[in-house]
Order: C-alpha cells, then structure tokens, then sequence
C-alpha cells in the first residue's frame, strides 16, 4: 500500500536525508538517506516491494534485510501516527 503522510506532517529534504515534523506534537523525525529512499518511493505511489527492490539495489543488501527494513520503517512511522 502506498504510504501517506497525514494532513499535521510537513517534509524537508537535506543533504543528510529528510526531516519529518509532526506539527500536533511539535517533534521532529530525522530519515536517513535509506528511510529516504523508502519513503520516497511510497509516496510516490509504490509499493512496499518496490520500495524494497530500490533499497537492495541502491545500497547493495540482501534483498530480505530490505523487506525488513522496509516494514520496520513504515511499521515505525504508521505506529507513530505520521502516516497512513
């Protein structure tokens, strides 16, 4: 499922990956280049195995560590409450 950020999150890429605030608790997320990569690729409406399938490709890992990866992340995100 494509990943959404809800309506109280704002995004800012950096040099160093992208920053997430969460504008109703006033804190901020810091994504590295990986969780970059992820999250990118969802919102840009893929999938989890797409976002997969970049994440071993760009940085050279086992293909399961990115599945992994990958549901950690969102799972960490939806968790949260910063996205859906």
């Amino acid at each position: 499922m494509p990943l959404r950020f809800d309506a109280h999150v704002s995004t800012a890429e950096t040099d160093y990956g992208t920053v997430l605030l969460d504008e109703r608790a006033g804190t901020y997320w810091e994504l590295n280049p990986t969780a970059t990569l992820v999250v990118r690729t969802l919102l840009d409406g893929g999938e989890e195995a797409d976002a997969t399938a970049a994440l071993a490709r760009e940085f050279d890992i086992d293909r399961a560590q990115a599945q992994r990866d990958v549901e950690a992340l969102v799972g960490n995100l939806r968790e949260a409450g910063l996205a859906s």
